[in-house]
Formats: structure tokens, C-alpha cells, sequence
């Protein structure tokens, strides 16, 4: 069965984020085919998605190699979250649905309960899930689709330091649903203009002063599922 080319960008990318393809290095088409158990097509058009995402760019003599991004275009990502992230809650307000709601609740009563106790690394998954969903409520594909490309991204360039207050983060989080609920897209923009601002105080560049141009490829970290990519 052919494995269609936005799940093999799926897997690359996942990859890329995770440090598995170091910035600068080759991906090769004939490597990456073996790699995932594919044809070089679906390989090609990936590369040409992840080249316009951003994450590829391609070299004289060398062809498609990791980007490395320079902390300018980092910082930019940030700038762009901070004006976008607000913007999605905004519409979200005016546009949710009452599944998106029931979802946004269960995520903040969960992140409430997991803060308590602790769980960073649940409350990571959580608050991804919770802007995950946010961004779908706002009824725009568009702006869904550029978010999830800013959190891949950022993901990819910077380490997030735990938040030194979880629970004031959550609090946010419970913020920003209930003025969703109440359809008051103006109080949903200030509160989620104000969570982003604290959050990206705790990103920290992985890559600062730009870094080696090495080829070596790790060994991934998080095998790719090949069963998910048939379907």
C-alpha cells in the first residue's frame, strides 16, 4: 500500500524537531526512503513541503539539507506566536463549538490536577493538546495550520524551562476558556497575549551563535510507526 507523502513529512519532521537530523546536515533521498520503507516519491515530496515549512533548505552540490535558522528568524517565531496565539483565541471566542469547549474544560481540569501534583512532563503534553485545540476552535484552517507550523518550529529551535508556577499558568488556561465560553473575544485576546508573553520568557535557544554543519545522523529516539503511516 502507498504511504502517502504527508505522513512520511510527518515522520521527517518529527525527526528534524527531535535532533535526529542535525541543522546543516543531508537528507538524502535514497537514505530517507530506507529509513521509513518507502519509494523516493512520496521522500521527494516531502522534502519539497518541509523546504517551503522552513525546516530544508536546498544546496548547490549538496541538494536537501536540515535548515539552520539564525536567532533572528528564532526570535521572530516568538514575536509571530505572541501576535497569532492571542488572534486564534479571539476567534475562538466568537467561533468555538460546544465539542471544543467540553475538550478545552477536560484539558484544564486536568492540567489543574496534574500541576498539583508536579507532572511536568504531562503538563508539556497537556498545554500542547490545550493550544492544539484552541487554535481549531477558532474556525480559521489557515491560522490553525500557521500555529502548528510556529510550534514545530519553535519546538525544534528552543528548550522550555519548566514553568516556575504551573498552576498560574493553568489559571491562564482556565481564563482564557471561560471568556471562550462566554464569547468575549477581547478578554480571551488579553489573557492568551499575556500567557504567551510569560511563556516565551522561558524559551532558551538551543542553538545560540549558530552551530556545527556535522552529517552524522543519530539513531532516533522514537522509532516511526509505520503502521499509522499506511492509513
Amino acid at each position: 500500500m502507498r504511504i502517502p507523502a504527508h505522513s512520511v513529512c510527518t515522520a521527517i519532521r518529527d525527526d528534524i524537531v527531535a535532533g535526529v537530523y542535525e541543522r546543516g546536515s543531508r537528507l538524502t533521498e535514497e537514505l530517507l526512503a530506507r529509513r521509513y520503507g518507502v519509494s523516493r516519491v512520496p521522500v521527494r515530496e516531502a522534502l519539497r513541503t518541509l523546504e517551503a515549512e522552513g525546516f530544508v533548505v536546498t544546496r548547490r552540490h549538496a541538494g536537501a539539507c536540515v535548515a539552520e535558522p539564525t536567532e533572528q528568524e528564532a526570535s521572530d517565531l516568538l514575536e509571530m506566536r505572541m501576535l497569532l496565539e492571542p488572534l486564534g483565541a479571539a476567534r475562538a471566542a466568537q467561533r468555538r463549538t460546544e465539542a471544543h469547549l467540553k475538550v478545552l474544560r477536560g484539558l484544564v481540569r486536568l492540567g489543574q490536577e496534574r500541576s498539583r501534583r508536579g507532572s511536568s512532563e504531562d503538563l508539556r503534553s497537556l498545554g500542547g493538546w490545550f493550544h492544539e485545540t484552541l487554535a481549531q476552535a477558532s474556525g480559521s484552517p489557515a491560522l490553525t495550520s500557521t500555529l502548528a507550523q510556529l510550534r514545530h518550529k519553535i519546538a525544534w529551535m528552543y528548550a522550555v524551562e519548566a514553568p516556575a508556577n504551573p498552576a498560574e499558568s493553568w489559571a491562564e488556561h482556565g481564563g482564557i476558556v471561560d471568556a471562550v465560553a462566554r464569547g468575549d473575544s477581547e478578554r480571551a485576546r488579553a489573557i492568551m497575549a499575556l500567557h504567551t508573553e510569560r511563556a516565551s520568557a522561558v524559551h532558551r535557544l538551543r542553538f545560540p551563535g549558530g552551530g556545527d554543519r556535522s552529517e552524522r545522523v543519530r539513531t532516533s529516539q522514537h522509532p516511526v510507526n509505520m503502521t499509522g503511516l499506511r492509513h
